[in-house]
């Protein structure tokens, strides 16, 4: 097969036209295949500075908002209220906003690295991306600007008595809703960065992605097809993990009779020049086109990945076993939390896949291998951990795709735990556990 030449000197504005100017819908079920534009958003939307940097702008602005509106205010009204009082308000709301945004954020550092050193650097990312701690740190510091920017145009005598009345109600309104934050923070803080927490929001993630994966094992595209023969070989102009696939600019780039082969699901690791995809009844200006619906990062992302939430929870289980923690009970809550990811009800609805696209699927013995086996061979020793490990195998038995699966990593588990436990008693025990099952 041929591979792509290097990428074009053609500009980013260049390869958008052409992609835009095909003149193709393509409709992609939204859930299975994020476009390159949403996913982009996605991820920027979790970034803590941007709503941070949203809440900060729009306290400004109702600060001066106030000078706009002063003419709407009819005279003498501000008199009877006592909008005199917002000098002292504001000046109350600065100093104690700055100390509280200052506080939530020296808490959520400390709950980051105790989330790293106690389950796993992994998880940190959702605990970052955490829309109600965002939203909490964000509020204070748009209350603390929207109290320094009417202090400082106070100071200057541009309000007048209306536009300081309407800066008196939009305070109040501002009071209100910091004392409301705030309130909803403190139960957040009791939880942020603990253990169960944690595996929730790993749990959580997981299950988005299974949910995905459960509904188009092939990300909304055909499954995958030996490529055919002078299919053109695109590959990747930098090295990283594969963190999104846009199927439905792929889809698009079809339309006028091309077929593209994925080679690549997201999770994988793809160094610079490896395949990412054939191309057929392409010319070589489409090429930075194809490759540009592969996103590369530098670490996995949770998003069309099942793979690593469930990684990211056995990481937990494993690190709990290790000899220096030696806690069984936070294994067998991830067991509990994999039982409950593997056997979630489907959706009956599939959705039709898009034409010309082809995906590779991912088998269903590489989900259970790659959060069972760990927790097999690092609780092999432990009873406890073993019995619950084969009474979780057969849960996720129940459930027809990974029947097969389960059904050998049960055996597989047997076999470790019988040759590390210490005593037959608890042998015996193991061994009429399974019978039970069996039975």
């Amino acid at each position: 097969m041929r591979k792509s030449s290097p990428r074009s000197t053609r500009s980013p504005r260049e390869r958008l036209r052409n992609r835009l100017g095909t003149g193709h819908v393509v409709a992609v079920p939204r859930g299975i295949a994020l476009t390159r534009l949403r996913w982009a958003l996605k991820q920027l939307s979790e970034r803590l500075w941007v709503r941070a940097a949203l809440f900060a702008l729009l306290g400004v602005a109702s600060a001066l908002a106030s000078i706009v509106a002063a003419p709407l205010v009819p005279e003498g009204v501000s008199a009877k209220i006592g909008a005199d009082a917002v000098d002292k308000v504001l000046g109350i709301l600065a100093s104690s906003m700055l100390t509280v945004a200052i506080f939530s954020l020296s808490t959520m550092v400390s709950a980051y690295g105790a989330a790293a050193s106690s389950a796993t650097p992994r998880a940190t990312y959702l605990l970052q991306a955490d829309r109600g701690a965002q939203n909490a740190l964000a509020t204070f510091i748009g209350a603390f600007l929207f109290s320094l920017a009417g202090i400082i145009a106070l100071s200057t005598g541009i309000y007048g008595s209306s536009g300081r009345l309407l800066l008196f109600f939009v305070t109040l309104v501002v009071v209100a809703v910091v004392v409301a934050t705030f309130v909803g923070w403190i139960d957040a803080l009791s939880r942020l960065g603990r253990m169960n927490e944690t595996i929730d929001r790993v749990a959580a993630a997981a299950a988005e992605a299974l949910d995905d994966y459960a509904l188009s094992q092939t990300m909304g595209a055909q499954r995958a097809r030996t490529p055919p023969a002078g299919a053109r070989a695109i590959t990747a102009d930098r090295t990283g993990y594969l963190q999104h696939v846009d199927i439905a600019a792929l889809a698009r780039l079809c339309g006028d009779g091309g077929e593209i082969d994925v080679a690549r699901i997201p999770g994988a690791f793809v160094g610079r020049g490896e395949t990412l995809a054939y191309a057929s009844a392409f010319d070589e200006e489409r090429a930075d086109d194809i490759r540009d619906a592969f996103i590369l990062g530098n670490r996995r992302s949770f998003n069309q990945d099942p793979r690593f939430g469930l990684i990211v929870l056995s990481e937990i289980a494993s690190r709990a076993l290790s000899p220096a923690v030696n806690d069984p009970g936070t294994a067998i809550d991830i067991l509990a939390s994999l039982a409950r990811l593997l056997t979630r009800p489907v959706r009956e609805e599939v959705p039709e896949p898009v034409t010309n696209v082809y995906v590779p699927m991912l088998a269903p013995r590489s989900l259970l291998e790659d959060c069972i086996m760990p927790i097999a061979r690092d609780g092999a020793g432990m009873i406890e951990v073993a019995l619950r490990l084969q009474r979780t195998l057969a849960t996720i038995a129940t459930n027809p795709r990974f029947a097969e699966a389960a059904h050998e990593l049960a055996g597989d588990s047997r076999e470790r735990a019988l040759a590390a436990l210490p005593h037959e008693m608890d042998r015996q025990r193991l061994r009429a556990t399974i019978a039970a099952s069996i039975a």
